[in-house]
């Protein structure tokens, strides 16, 4: 958490942070802030046909995944990432995935794809790579953050 409060404070990005216990899925961590107008998104780790491409997808909670439209939007036939690419792609494990990993992403091999109706709201719920925190931060300061770390991504309507 200390390295993304530091890149958000570097960027001069505002931002607010709930502490709760420990939590596994957006369902368990919408309990924290659902008094809170806000996007909470799902954050999903995927891996192309090989294993070579792997891919962030970044989608309300509320919203299932359709594999065969982010199939058609990657080119690439995708399923979930196992916990050893998390942690070697993005030095985190289940639970803590979010689009704010990419710090521990230096090969920038990542794609990244944020569904549209995630950007309804004014603040985005993510986790600050720590399952113990849930962090609201501006919608717009999302695309300053994905820009300062050189990461590409591309919105999408799933």
């Amino acid at each position: 958490m200390k390295e993304v409060k530091e890149i958000l404070d570097k960027l001069n990005i505002k931002y607010d942070i709930i502490y709760h216990p420990a939590v596994y899925t957006s369902e368990e961590a919408d309990f924290y802030v659902k008094a809170i107008k806000c996007s909470k998104a799902k954050n999903l780790f995927l891996a192309g046909k090989n294993d070579k491409k792997f891919y962030l997808v970044v989608i309300k909670d509320t919203k299932m995944l359709n594999i065969k439209r982010i199939n058609s939007i990657a080119g690439d036939k995708l399923h979930f990432a196992n916990e050893k690419q998390l942690k070697e792609k993005m030095n985190i494990t289940p639970g803590m995935v979010s689009i704010f990993g990419l710090l521990n992403n230096k090969e920038h091999d990542i794609k990244t794809f944020i569904d549209k109706e995630l950007l309804e709201e004014n603040l985005i719920a993510f986790h600050p790579n720590d399952n113990t925190a849930t962090m609201l931060i501006n919608t717009n300061d999302i695309f300053k953050f994905l820009k300062e770390l050189n990461f590409d991504y591309e919105i999408i309507n799933l």
